[in-house]
């Protein structure tokens, strides 16, 4: 069990640094067009990058988290043929793929302007132009990690994208080009690193055709289109707020609730950095029937999970005026509700653990995609409900009660099935007693108005936290061995913090 925890702390801790600077870099993105143009032409953006994300999605038919369980589930099984035919399958489908939904996205766009109020026509056709490139760097990310390599993913898409995005959008706005000037600014980075990522994978990966590669091309397809589904579901949900508010009201509003938006969604960021190498590597242990191990990693990973997910979303629920005035400035402060609303939605996902993940590794793709069918359809109700009479608060309500709904059914079904739950007493008695203390701290601090701050909250509602582990003795072995294996990364000597945690146990 050490050598899996290990493997997945190691690539969780890669995968943490990958997700932060993507996370970083794409929330500057934000922040300079949000804080140097008109919340018009912010919304404009916003609405483009939700289309774009739409039609990535689908462009990847799923492949992308398919192809990660079949690459890793065959060489678990030493078939290293049906390795090759995954690889050549899913590039192949998901180019072809790429290039039809750019022809559709372009050559539809001034129906689109249409539809969400833009008056910016050529926002979509740029954001059209960057499909096929980023369903590209999307498939080769995933293709490597379904060789357990997350550093591509990390170096290509995480950074080299991202931070060529940044400077890019810098440099436009010093030059003085403006909002479109940003615009192709974002687009030039995509191509950029697409092409450089497929030469990379060319001298790293055998992308040759198998002779009879139709079984294994049917075999991944099978596996990944109830993904593609669960994906565009997920999708659904993540964008129909802002696509809504696009049709039922302003860009200006679409700019207001995309402040509050990318901050909340910053508190599933641990959730997601462990499932990129948690998948793998569990279907790997599911393919060799090591269900116990796999049943014992998920409770610790959903503890640690939520250990680093919880001093930071206090800070955001409780003072989100401070926050959203400290990033983008007093007139977004407005969005304090909707940051609020949105943040309780991202921990309920934390706080449940990597549970669609498990689904997927367990080969439950329907049922997963059902569920998130499930959740779209419900995500789209009650928008459609609430949007025309709330606005941007009944649009935070539809997405935060989706996400929740569906957080829990999935945690259900996979209880039901392998009977695997995060809820033992050394998860929920710190999580208790840390709520209690850190309400207590807030009711003699609030409000906050400075950034410093909100920083210094931020550590002290870790101290809490940390404390409330030692004083519930909270402590398990795994802990020590995550702990460890943090230690060999970094390398730092932490002998006598070990022996202290060791009194707790």
């Amino acid at each position: 069990m050490s050598g899996s925890l290990g493997k997945i702390a190691k690539g969780a801790a890669i995968a943490f640094i990958g997700m932060l600077a993507f996370t970083f870099f794409e929330f500057v993105t934000r922040v300079i067009i949000a804080r140097y143009t008109t919340q018009s032409e912010y919304g404009a953006f916003s609405i483009g990058f939700a289309l774009l994300n739409i039609f990535v999605i689908i462009s990847c038919l799923g492949l992308h988290g398919g192809t990660t369980r079949c690459i890793a589930y065959f060489r678990g099984k030493g078939e290293n043929e049906k390795v090759a035919g995954i690889v050549y399958s899913s590039l192949q489908l998901s180019v072809a793929a790429g290039l039809f939904f750019f022809l559709v996205v372009f050559f539809s766009s001034d129906f689109l302007n249409g539809i969400f109020n833009l008056e910016q026509s050529i926002v979509l056709k740029l954001f059209a132009i960057a499909i096929p490139f980023l369903t590209v760097i999307e498939i080769l990310s995933y293709v490597f990690i379904g060789y357990d390599r997350i550093k591509e993913k990390v170096y290509f898409r995480d950074i080299l994208m991202y931070l060529l995005r940044v400077s890019g959008i810098i440099l436009a706005f010093v030059l003085g080009f403006g909002f479109f000037g940003m615009m192709y600014a974002y687009l030039l980075p995509t191509v950029i690193v697409a092409v450089v990522f497929v030469w990379y994978t060319v001298r790293k990966i055998s992308l040759y055709k198998p002779d009879d590669n139709a079984p294994v091309r049917k075999e991944l397809l099978r596996f990944s289109i109830p993904l593609l589904v669960t994906s565009l579901s997920t999708l659904i949900m993540l964008r129909t707020d802002t696509l809504m508010l696009g049709y039922f009201k302003t860009s200006e509003v679409v700019g207001l609730y995309n402040a509050a938006y990318p901050v909340a969604q910053l508190i599933p960021i641990f959730l997601f950095s462990m499932i990129i190498i948690y998948v793998p590597i569990s279907s790997q242990l599911y393919s060799r029937n090591r269900t116990e191990e796999m049943r014992r990693n998920y409770v610790v990973l959903t503890k640690w999970i939520l250990a680093a997910t919880l001093p930071f979303f206090f800070v955001i629920f409780l003072f989100p005026e401070a926050v959203l005035s400290a990033i983008f400035g007093s007139s977004y402060a407005h969005a304090g509700d909707v940051l609020r609303i949105l943040a309780a939605g991202g921990f309920v996902q934390a706080f449940l653990g990597p549970n669609s993940a498990t689904l997927v590794v367990i080969g439950k793709t329907k049922l997963n995609m059902i569920d998130d069918v499930t959740g779209a359809i419900m995500n789209v109700s009650l928008n459609v409900l609430l949007i025309p009479a709330m606005g941007i608060i009944g649009a935070a309500i539809a997405s935060t009660v989706s996400f929740s709904m569906v957080a829990v059914l999935k945690s259900v079904q996979i209880f039901s099935s392998h009977r695997l739950h995060p809820f033992r007493g050394n998860y929920l008695k710190p999580v208790m007693t840390s709520t209690v203390l850190i309400s207590i701290i807030y009711l003699f601090v609030n409000p906050v108005n400075l950034i410093w701050m909100l920083i210094l909250l931020f550590f002290l509602f870790i101290a809490v936290y940390g404390i409330s582990l030692v004083i519930t003795r909270s402590l398990d072995n795994e802990d020590i061995l995550m702990f460890l294996e943090i230690e060999k990364m970094t390398g730092i000597d932490a002998s006598s913090m070990k022996r202290i945690l060791k009194r707790f146990i």
